[in-house]
């Protein structure tokens, strides 16, 4: 049996483009290495972008064993 996590990662700028803020990328790096860290798993992820022109979301989904 699992239980899972979901989580919204902001992005500091809309990604239109194949270009990222390389803090966005950082932060992302960082939030894996800590959820691995605590014995999560990566399941899915999904990028929503919103209405305004410039920010973007992340929604990020990990599972670990109960």
């Amino acid at each position: 049996m699992y239980e899972y996590k979901t989580e919204v990662l902001y992005t500091k700028t809309k990604w239109t483009t194949d270009k990222a803020e390389e803090s966005d990328i950082l932060e992302l790096n960082d939030l894996f290495n800590e959820r691995s860290q605590e014995g999560w798993e990566l399941v899915t992820y999904s990028y929503m972008s919103t209405s305004l022109q410039f920010k973007g979301a992340t929604l990020i989904t990990f599972k670990r064993e109960k």
